[in-house]
């Protein structure tokens, strides 16, 4: 963990060990860039997640439990899962993997065979045997970018405290729904965004900008910080009254 460290501290396998301070940090992914003040360092070649395919071989290094510089292997399980992260969001386009992950481990590279780095281990699920995950490479280098850029990564919210829940069959065929379910709303942050629109608890948002919403998670992938201050189309079925709102996203302020 490196949110709010007040001191950082890189180890190499020689021995050495050299400051080190945050560039930023990214908790919807669980990844942070740091800045090593150490001279005549090798990168590691970063690969292609897109291009790896189910049964590939996968070495993960880390220091489980602090056991260091530990290497463990084993194949691509499953590309494409989804994984929840701590702040809440959904991580898309994770890699599952049945090489041996342990505490310790997180933050350490993914490698194929040849040495490229293709995700950045992140999660096990306790109890359970074989089912360790990593971010994909493609998304750690698209996060790295704009943490080096500003420092964050700027992501959009409206207010409101929602879940998951299903439509009535009426409504989806009344309406010519594409979807079966949407976001209930059971609260709405006073002065946000969502009170602005003129959001209620009990609405069900089925749209955003034009695209169906079928789930909280559709409602946090379509929040980008493309739509910061962007006036979008929020649709909401109200008892049995189709509304539309205008809402205007506001940035994500972290902790």
């Amino acid at each position: 963990m490196v949110h709010d460290a007040r001191r950082i501290q890189v180890s190499f396998s020689d021995g050495g060990r050299f400051p080190a301070h945050t560039i930023g940090d990214d908790p919807a992914t669980d990844l942070a860039v740091i800045r090593i003040d150490a001279p005549a360092l090798v990168a590691a070649p970063l690969g292609d997640s897109q291009k790896l395919r189910v049964g590939q071989l996968a070495i993960a290094i880390g220091n489980p439990y602090g056991f260091q510089y530990t290497v463990t292997a084993g194949v691509v399980s499953a590309l494409g899962r989804s994984l929840r992260s701590y702040s809440g969001r959904l991580i898309d386009d994770v890699i599952q993997t049945d090489a041996s992950l342990n505490p310790g481990n997180s933050g350490g590279p993914l490698v194929t065979s040849d040495g490229h780095v293709v995700g950045v281990n992140t999660a096990t699920i306790m109890g359970a045997q074989g089912l360790c995950f990593a971010i994909g490479i493609n998304t750690a280098k698209f996060v790295a970018g704009r943490l080096l850029q500003d420092g964050r990564i700027r992501r959009a919210y409206i207010g409101v405290e929602a879940q998951t829940a299903p439509l009535h069959r009426r409504l989806v065929r009344f309406y010519d729904l594409q979807q079966k379910s949407g976001v209930i709303v059971a609260a709405v942050t006073p002065d946000s965004p969502a009170q602005r629109a003129g959001l209620r608890e009990g609405d069900v948002i089925i749209s955003f900008d034009g695209k169906p919403v079928a789930g909280v998670d559709d409602l946090h992938r379509l929040l980008t910080d493309a739509r910061v201050g962007v006036s979008s189309a929020l649709i909401v079925l109200r008892w049995t009254e189709k509304l539309e709102l205008k809402v205007v996203p506001e940035e994500v302020q972290s902790n």
